[in-house]
């Protein structure tokens, strides 16, 4: 069966020229043109990948991507922003985008990226989809975190280091590791964010940051996501 992707995309120019090579390259391609009719063809396509340019007529990428993290929706998301524009980037990854790509673009790094996508993508389908520590209830499919008060304000990008550290519970996960799994091979995430990310977990778990209890330190080498009491 033929993968579907839905590229959203304004300039008819590349856009048909996307769509073809990816029709040649062996994918179902379907094509909207504004981001303010995005949503809705996701919901209704449900592609196994989404190509989300940032600027866009009727609503932004960005604005897209925030609604889709925010209603649960796991679809894996390359965006495509303008050269050289750092903040449209950061800001993507921290809503929950997978990867991205500066215009303009070789043809070939778009379709290599899109297959690794949809590589992670099929590896997660199989992982862990729920993990409860500390009082906390992970949830991986809707992409939530709720304790005894409600739901916890997590970053999608939080909640994934915390589904890398899930799926390898009991074992030191290595910062790179976890930059890979969560942001891609070619992301300029940087292994500090990873520590923010963890931060941000410990916090939510109440850990205390110099004898974590849940998420620990193993000094040069990375995370580890105890079993239980005692671990």
């Amino acid at each position: 069966m033929k993968p579907r992707l839905l590229l959203v995309e304004d300039e008819p120019t590349l856009a048909r020229g996307l769509v073809d090579s990816f029709r040649d390259e062996g994918f179902e391609p379907h094509l909207v043109g504004r981001g303010d009719q995005a949503v809705a063809a996701v919901r209704a396509l449900r592609p196994d990948i989404l190509v989300l340019d940032v600027l866009l007529p009727g609503r932004s990428g960005l604005d897209v991507l925030r609604d889709l993290r925010g209603a649960g929706d796991g679809v894996p998301i390359l965006m495509l922003t303008a050269k050289g524009d750092v903040v449209d980037r950061v800001v993507g990854l921290e809503l929950g985008a997978d990867d991205y790509l500066s215009k303009p673009f070789a043809v070939r790094e778009l379709l290599a990226r899109v297959r690794a996508l949809l590589r992670r993508a099929e590896g997660r389908a199989s992982a862990i989809e729920t993990v409860a520590c500390g009082g906390i209830v992970f949830d991986f499919r809707a992409m939530t975190a709720t304790g005894p008060e409600g739901a916890l304000d997590l970053t999608p990008h939080d909640l994934l280091v915390a589904k890398v550290l899930a799926a390898r519970r009991g074992e030191v996960v290595p910062r790179a590791d976890i930059v890979e799994e969560v942001c891609g091979l070619e992301s300029e995430a940087t292994l500090r964010k990873v520590d923010n990310h963890v931060m941000a977990l410990r916090r939510a778990l109440g850990d205390d940051p110099r004898r974590p209890r849940w998420i620990q330190t193993v000094r040069g080498e990375g995370y580890r996501l105890a079993r239980g009491d005692g671990d």
